[in-house]
């Protein structure tokens, strides 16, 4: 089981979660909306090298370029 991070989009509190699954939703401890999952530390490329201008989000990104 995952320890992800997550960003309240209403009140931007920051926090870590113990989920079961990545998909799993999570909620926000302060005031109960949902969360969006955060992204911290260098993102690299399959090359190894830092991205430049990476999401995190392999899904939606069209591929590393750096």
């Amino acid at each position: 089981m995952p320890v992800l991070q997550y960003r309240c989009p209403q009140c931007g509190k920051p926090f870590e979660e113990l989920v079961k699954k990545y998909d799993e939703p999570a909620f926000c401890p302060a005031c109960g909306a949902r969360a969006e999952r955060d992204w911290s530390g260098c993102v690299y490329s399959a090359t190894g090298k830092p991205a430049k201008k990476c999401s995190g989000n392999c899904k939606t990104c069209s591929g590393c370029k750096s």
